[in-house]
């Protein structure tokens, strides 16, 4: 999506031979094969644990980490390259994220109207909303401390974290629809 902004903002004319089938295409599987990538290696590690405590998760679904509380050996060796992965692949994403939307907002800048700038960012503030929804929910999910006891504030950022990103999605998006947006004013009103 940010990639789809840039180019759409800030290289207009080259669109429709930047951004074609083949490079959607592109894009898909990459993101799909990194992630089947990474959760085959989660799969494969979880399989290798040896599991000797109560298979009771205290978590509304089996997040790694919570496997990672049940195994008997010392399994974060194991982990540590899964978690090298994973950063590494975050930051790449979270830094072409950062640097096409600076890109994008100097672009921006440099619009001589404003119905021109205010256009071209209302078109990016739907993806940043999402991304920093599903950022704020996931850092407040895998970075607080582990504690051996589940509280309802963990249940309830774990359902936030799962539910809401995916869910908020098509809301989000579809609030640029003007048939939307006066639907939902006749019905507030």
């Amino acid at each position: 999506m940010a990639y789809n902004r840039y180019v759409n903002i800030c290289q207009p004319l080259h669109y429709k031979r930047v951004i074609n089938r083949r490079a959607c295409v592109q894009m898909a599987s990459s993101a799909w094969i990194t992630s089947i990538v990474y959760s085959a290696l989660h799969t494969g590690n979880t399989f290798r644990l040896p599991f000797c405590q109560s298979s009771v998760i205290s978590q509304l679904f089996c997040e790694i980490s919570q496997l990672l509380k049940l195994a008997c050996s010392d399994s974060y060796l194991s982990e540590v390259g899964l978690l090298a992965f994973l950063v590494f692949l975050g930051l790449n994403c979270f830094v072409f994220i950062i640097v096409s939307y600076v890109q994008i907002f100097q672009t921006v800048q440099r619009i001589p109207s404003e119905p021109g700038q205010h256009k071209a960012i209302s078109t990016c503030l739907p993806h940043l909303t999402v991304i920093s929804l599903f950022l704020c929910t996931g850092i407040f999910e895998y970075l607080k401390p582990i504690s051996s006891l589940m509280s309802n504030m963990d249940l309830m950022m774990s359902v936030l974290y799962a539910l809401v990103p995916p869910m908020m999605n098509p809301i989000i998006y579809s609030m640029r629809n003007n048939k939307i947006k006066a639907a939902l004013k006749e019905l507030i009103v």
